[in-house]
């Protein structure tokens, strides 16, 4: 379904004033396309949303000076190495998930079931290598975007209200681990409530959604996560913001993240609710294969013996599936799907009894980041053959007497509907 991916690796997010000419990528099988300039504009325009006034902000900081971006490579070169996801072999159903949802936040995030030791974790983590800078206020703790008013903290709106100038930086683009064992107010934050009443000021500690917004929140074995998290994650995924309440004392801040998940389906199901808020399902087996077993043990002896050299030996394929993904985002907004195959797309969700239309709304986006990363500006019947079946297994209604898996059941689906 996904062997176009080969021995690919991934980028996130690169704002298309970053971006900068590239050289034709071949990965893919990638057609060249048009990478804009790197522009700055001397003031940033906010679009009304949903009836909010239209605000604007009179200048732009400058971007960070070389110090930071020294302090940033010093960092990074400190912390732990990760295993390269260019480097990860096979699993392709998998990687090319998690690329779709790199190219568009709006999928809704990854589900990842599979049996143990099939590399869940360390695809997932391997993101980090390759997760880009953003745009945000500096010094807000909410990664704040300044541009879009559906990404402020309430803060930084009401200093725009007043006309005072925000400082802008640039910085990575995070992805936050959810422990099993957090508690809740680690996860939503805390209210110091002392301070509140001696002071009259409301002292809030950010938690792990705060420092996931405009990122990646990733939970290991999510099947086995606590009730009271799911329901928290359930809020937040809903609103797209984070309500914090205690002793009659109210904080909220923008929650907006891309939610990965992995586990063991033997270890326990997950509750239907948070099943629903992935966008799409990836399924993961063992490795049968006996040479590729052997290559996969190879490279993980290689890593483990010296991680810094592993990593540089792949470091042209990650620069290289960087630049495709800055393309890929770049011409996302031009990609463009025949009503016909909208029709066709809908009427598979109605004849499998899709409850909902998330799976209409997913397999139309997951269609369009295929196509772009294709190189393409018009979504074919074989982009939506690839990601349909990730985009509604996970929808489809539990027969305990069926032994068919549900991905085989929408593919069948699927050749009925548009054949």
């Amino acid at each position: 379904m996904a062997s176009m991916l080969g021995t690919s690796s991934i980028a996130l997010f690169p704002s298309p004033s970053r971006c900068q000419s590239s050289p034709s990528i071949h990965s893919f099988s990638l057609t060249t396309g048009q990478v804009f300039g790197r522009k700055f504009y001397g003031g940033i325009g906010f679009h009304a949303i949903m009836g909010r006034p239209q605000f604007s902000v009179a200048s732009v900081a400058t971007e960070v000076n070389s110090v930071e971006q020294a302090q940033k490579i010093a960092s990074k070169e400190s912390q732990r190495p990760v295993y390269p996801f260019s480097a990860i072999v096979g699993q392709d159903e998998m990687k090319l998930c998690l690329l779709l949802n790199v190219i568009d936040p709006k999928i809704g995030g990854v589900m990842i079931m599979g049996d143990r030791g099939t590399g869940k974790s360390t695809t997932v983590r391997s993101l980090v290598d390759l997760l880009p800078e953003i745009k945000v206020v500096a010094g807000d703790p909410y990664n704040s975007d300044p541009q879009d008013p559906e990404f402020m903290g309430i803060e930084v709106r009401d200093r725009v209200l007043q006309g005072e100038q925000l400082e802008v930086v640039y910085t990575k683009i995070n992805m936050v681990d959810l422990p099993l064992g957090a508690t809740e107010d680690r996860v939503c934050g805390t209210i110091d409530i002392e301070k509140a009443l001696t002071e009259g000021v409301k002292a809030f500690e950010p938690g792990l959604l705060a420092k996931a917004n405009r990122g990646i929140l990733y939970v290991d074995e999510v099947n086995l996560l606590d009730d009271h998290l799911v329901d928290v994650l359930l809020d937040s995924a809903a609103s797209g913001w984070n309500t914090v309440e205690r002793e009659g004392i109210s904080i909220s801040h923008p929650a907006r993240f891309i939610l990965i998940g992995s586990g063991n389906p033997e270890e326990g199901e997950l509750r239907p609710q948070l099943l629903d808020r992935f966008g799409m399902h990836a399924q993961v087996g063992t490795v049968r294969d006996a040479e590729l077993r052997v290559k996969i043990v190879e490279e993980r002896a290689r890593f483990d013996k010296n991680p810094k050299e592993f990593r540089d030996s792949y470091k042209a394929e990650q620069d290289k599936l960087q630049q495709q993904i800055a393309l890929a985002r770049s011409s996302l907004p031009s990609v463009q799907i025949d009503q016909d195959l909208k029709v066709k797309i809908s009427k598979v969700c109605a004849d499998l009894n899709v409850d909902g239309l998330r799976g209409d709304i997913v397999t139309n986006r997951a269609a369009k980041a295929l196509a772009a990363l294709k190189g393409r500006d018009k979504v074919s019947a074989e982009d939506i053959a690839t990601v349909i079946p990730n985009c509604l297994r996970h929808r489809l209604r539990k027969d305990p007497l069926e032994s068919i898996d549900s991905g085989l059941l929408v593919i069948e689906k699927f050749y009925e509907v548009f054949s």
